[in-house]
């Protein structure tokens, strides 16, 4: 009907104009951006020509590059596929240009390939075998053989020797071919293993204002421990030591000892091999501006640099310079050339092989027409580090030659973010458990095959032990329609039976989450949770009370979260807070009217001699609300007692209970603990706590009438496979409680 429409209206011959006409417009619009408005040359045939033998074939290489013939040619396309190829990290140098060719370009791309390594060689080793060696440096056979890769495996061997006290060890490597027309090499690594014997001691001389302790504090480098498979102790590395001797410095120089001088330092061995270090330091005269610190002049100038680097004054630079004055004071003058402030013309990114660049290029604040904002590149930086995509990630700016603007280059090396983890772990709690757990940090569900480089998070894990069985499979994605939003959907399975010794428990279910950041170091959630809780198990003899409570039930939970968190590290975390509010309610679609909140916060004190002043608190209470139901379950009741609370009691046994003593829990909680914490040793940590709490029967019930509280003591260990945390808590009030001093650890294994 349309076209005969259109046939009585513009007859035969102007119908055939019109669909003509369409038809070029259609194909002038679906050609290429460079030909139809540039007017690109075609390419006509691509030449691949190879320096050295050619270990990767042409068809191989030409479905790396976009550059194809019967395309218009562009200069833009080449640069990438020349990263492209670059990024395979299968060729040393890669040239791609054009050259004339009838109505088009011919193209040629000139490529260097790596030789590919099939044979390593360790000469020398004698006390450790070559074959322990060879597995230990983490090189593969027949791939391309890279400088880095040949010197990480060297760093390899020299941490393998040192963990078995070989102090003295060197090791150097070079490349020998086996066959030049095949493109195959041999890496031969030279051992010299030296004297073993770790270092037993560091000792100090000349110091007269500071003790050889607290010196060597300042130190990596120390003699060894009991506990040196863990903190590495005993082990010398040159580099390490000369860094040692730098932090030296540094610590004089910031307690006013300008003309701080190491004179010398010795190493000797004992009659049985150890190994003894002794540095002669010359302390000089102590000066004062106030105290005279090398590290407030660094804080200084940076301070300075960073608010000419917010202007966009890139090219600033500070050379502080200082002058003895009289009577131990020190003179210091700031020489400041600020140059030119300078915008951003455009940012490029490489490296990238997996990574899609909209994952970058929106944690980088600044954009191109900004101004070049030091800071801001700096704070973009450490956001790219912190995704744990890169093993480095550096950020350059560079001329364009236009005055005034820059360009912004970001370069990243990626690594594996993918894991399969194995595990086994044993806590008073839950008894002893294994794991199995696949993650992918860097996932992207929408790459079929490879899934990876869209910035999601991915996790499956299976759980089970004598008193629990788990599986949980969890996907977030941070930037939610490319917006600064984060969604989560997690699908999990839990059954416990370490949670009464009357009954087990079953959960399972989904939730969604929705998190947004509202301001600096603040940010709100909004989530939905449907999980179906069920009791089995039950004993013939528990009460009829815990009967009453117990059964199957449906709740359908919505929950809100305001999150404020300024902790300097969320692993050991020694400065900041974080506080926390959680409201939530369950109400249509479920089986239970109910309602709670919890509100939690951590206040965290650096002290003196890197100890660390713990204050936390939590409030929580639950209700019904509506006439469907009668109680609050057991399952939704609030407990404490265990080792993530009251440290002194039994797990889930602060609180009322029934007729045979069986926990069962209040509406109303409130708890706080203070802890203190001082370091041992690397990586070890003491713990002196307080811990006090209650639980009420009844809703918005929070006297002090039933207080429970304890003291103790506990260590913290970060071993290499896994954290290991021990406590002893004493109770100093029971409040009709069980408890009679109680010790707890958890301790993950990975492997």
């Amino acid at each position: 009907m349309f076209y005969n429409s259109i046939r009585r209206r513009l007859g035969r011959t102007s119908f055939a104009a019109f669909l003509g006409a369409a038809i070029a417009f259609i194909a002038r619009a679906q050609s290429p951006p460079d030909a139809a408005h540039q007017g690109a040359p075609i390419v006509r045939s691509i030449d691949v020509q190879y320096s050295g033998p050619a270990t990767i074939s042409r068809a191989r290489v030409l479905a790396q590059m976009r550059t194809k013939v019967g395309l218009p040619y562009s200069d833009t396309v080449a640069e990438d596929d020349i990263r492209g190829l670059y990024n395979t990290g299968q060729f040393q140098n890669v040239r791609i240009y054009g050259q004339p060719e009838g109505d088009g370009v011919k193209v040629i791309v000139a490529l260097q390939t790596r030789t590919m390594l099939n044979e390593i060689q360790i000469d020398g080793a004698t006390r450790i075998s070559p074959k322990k060696l060879r597995k230990n440096i983490g090189l593969k056979l027949n791939t391309p053989l890279r400088e880095e890769d040949l010197e990480k495996g060297r760093q390899k061997i020299l941490e393998t020797y040192q963990a078995h006290g070989f102090n003295d060890i060197d090791v150097t490597f070079h490349v020998d071919p086996i066959d030049a027309t095949r493109g195959t090499s041999r890496a031969v690594y030279t051992v010299n293993e030296g004297i073993k014997g770790s270092v037993s001691a560091v000792r100090f001389e000349g110091n007269a204002h500071f003790s050889d302790r607290v010196l060597r504090k300042q130190m990596k480098t120390r003699g060894k421990t009991i506990l040196s498979f863990v903190d590495k102790s005993g082990r010398l590395d040159e580099t390490q030591l000369q860094d040692d001797l730098q932090k030296i410095r540094e610590f004089y120089q910031n307690h006013g000892y300008v003309d701080i001088a190491i004179r010398d330092v010795r190493k000797g061995r004992t009659s049985s091999g150890a190994l003894q270090i002794v540095i002669a330091v010359e302390e000089g005269t102590q000066y004062h501006v106030g105290i005279y610190s090398a590290k407030g002049i660094k804080d200084d100038a940076k301070a300075v640099a960073d608010a000419y680097g917010s202007g966009g004054y890139v090219d600033l630079t500070i050379v502080p310079d200082s002058s003895p004055a009289h009577g131990g004071l020190i003179d210091i003058t700031y020489r400041i050339d600020e140059g030119q402030r300078a915008y951003v013309e455009r940012i490029t990114i490489t490296g990238n092989t997996r990574t899609k660049d909209k994952v970058i290029r929106r944690e980088v604040l600044i954009a191109p027409g900004d101004v070049f904002n030091t800071v801001r590149v700096e704070t973009s930086k450490k956001r790219l580090e912190n995704l744990g995509y890169f093993s480095r990630v550096e950020t350059f700016p560079v001329d364009t030659g236009v005055e005034g603007r820059k360009n912004l280059d970001i370069q990243v090396e990626e690594k594996r973010t993918g894991a399969l983890n194995f595990g086994a772990g044993f806590s008073t709690v839950d008894s002893l458990i294994g794991f199995i757990e696949l993650t992918q940090g860097n996932f992207d569900i929408t790459n079929w095959p490879s899934l990876t480089g869209g910035g999601q998070k991915f996790r499956i894990r299976l759980q089970g032990g004598t008193q629990r069985k788990d599986v949980e499979i969890a996907l977030t994605e941070p930037w939610f329609m490319d917006r600064p939003i984060s969604v989560s959907y997690t699908s999990f399975y839990h059954e416990a039976n370490y949670l009464s010794s009357l009954y087990d428990q079953r959960n399972y279910g989904f939730s969604l989450d929705v998190r947004k950041g509202l301001l600096p170091y603040l940010y709100g959630s909004l989530g939905y949770r449907l999980e179906n809780i069920d009791a089995f198990n039950i004993v013939v003899t528990a009460s009829p009370q815990l009967l009453a409570e117990t059964g199957s039930s449906t709740k359908s939970v919505v929950t809100a979260s305001l999150v404020y968190d300024r902790r300097d590290n969320p692993f050991l975390t020694r400065n900041g807070e974080r506080i926390t509010y959680t409201w939530w309610v369950a109400g249509p679609g479920g089986t239970e009217q109910i309602y709670g909140f919890d509100v939690e916060a951590s206040k965290y004190w650096h002290l003196p001699w890197d100890t660390i002043l713990l204050v936390n608190a939590e409030v929580a209470g639950v209700d019904k609300w509506g006439s469907q139901t009668k109680i609050v379950k057991i399952y939704d009741r609030l407990f404490l007692g265990g080792s993530n609370n009251l440290r002194g009691f039994d797990f889930r046994d602060v609180g009322p209970k029934d007729p045979s003593g069986e926990p069962l829990g209040g509406q109303s909680m409130a708890r706080a603990t203070i802890e203190y914490t001082f370091p041992l040793i690397e990586k070890a940590r003491g713990a002196i706590f307080y811990d006090t709490g209650f639980v009420n029967t009844n809703p918005w019930d929070y006297n002090f009438d039933n207080v429970a509280s304890d003291i103790g003591f506990g260590l913290r260990l970060d071993l290499p496979i896994g954290p290991l945390r021990v406590d002893y808590g004493i109770p100093i009030q029971q409040a009709g409680n069980h408890g009679s001093g109680k010790f707890n650890f958890n301790v993950g294994y990975q492997f």
